[in-house]
C-alpha cells in the first residue's frame, strides 16, 4: 500500500475515530484532563475514549468484547492493554496476579469470569477498578492506536506526505509495509497451484533416504 493512500485512509477515518470511538471529533484531539487523583478507569476512558464519564454498566459493556454479558480471562487482560504490542516486556506472572486479583475482588461465584451483575456489584460498594501500573490499557488494533495517541494530536485533514516525520510516523507506516509485504507473500504463495513447504516430507523428492 502506497504511502499515499495510507495517508487518505488515516484522514478518511479521522471522522469515525471522532464520531464513533470518541463521541466528539475534530482534528488535534487531545485526552481529555483529568485530576491527578482519579482513579484508573476513568484515566482509562479519557485517554483511551475521550469520554470524561461513563457509568459503571456502560463502562463493563464497552469492554466486553464479544458482548456475551461476561468477561472472561482474555477481555480482562485485554482491557488493562496486555494484548497490546507495548506490554510484550510484561512477566507472565504479573498478568496472572492482575487475573487473581480482578478474581478475587469480583468473582463472587468463584466461577474465573466477571459477569456483569457481579461488576455492578463491586461497583455499587464504592470500589473502583485497581490500577496494575501497566499504563492506560491500550487495546485498540494498530491503526487506531497511532489515530488516537498520535495522528490526533498533531495531524488533521491538511497533513502531507511531507508533514510525517516523526518517530510515530515512520514507525507506524514501517509496519504497514511490512504488512503489505507479508500479505503480498502469502497472495503469491496462495496463487500457486502447489505450496512446497506445505507437502509432507515424506512425499518430497530431496527426502532423506
Amino acid at each position: 500500500m502506497a504511502l499515499r493512500r495510507i495517508l487518505g485512509i488515516c484522514v478518511a477515518s479521522m471522522a469515525v475515530v471522532g464520531i464513533e470511538a470518541h463521541g466528539s471529533g475534530g482534528a488535534h484531539q487531545k485526552p481529555l484532563q483529568v485530576a491527578p487523583d482519579a482513579d484508573w478507569a476513568t484515566r482509562h476512558m479519557a485517554e483511551e475514549h475521550h469520554i470524561s464519564n461513563v457509568d459503571s454498566g456502560a463502562f463493563f459493556t464497552l469492554h466486553d468484547y464479544d458482548s456475551n454479558g461476561i468477561w472472561d480471562q482474555s477481555e480482562i487482560l485485554k482491557t488493562y492493554g496486555m494484548d497490546d504490542p507495548s506490554a510484550k516486556e510484561v512477566p507472565q506472572q504479573k498478568k496472572d496476579d492482575l487475573l487473581k486479583e480482578i478474581f478475587r475482588l469480583m468473582d463472587i461465584n468463584n466461577d474465573q469470569l466477571i459477569e456483569h451483575d457481579e461488576f455492578e456489584v463491586y461497583y455499587a460498594k464504592g470500589n473502583v477498578l485497581p490500577d496494575f501500573g501497566l499504563g492506560p490499557g491500550h487495546h485498540w488494533d494498530m491503526e487506531m492506536e497511532y489515530e488516537i495517541h498520535h495522528w490526533e494530536k498533531y495531524h488533521d485533514e491538511n497533513t502531507k506526505e511531507e508533514d510525517l516525520i516523526h518517530p510515530e510516523d515512520i514507525e507506524h507506516f514501517r509496519l504497514h509495509d511490512l504488512l503489505e509485504d507479508e500479505a503480498e507473500k502469502q497472495a503469491q504463495e496462495d496463487r500457486k497451484p502447489v505450496v512446497e513447504h506445505n507437502i509432507p516430507l515424506k512425499f518430497r523428492r530431496d527426502a532423506p533416504k
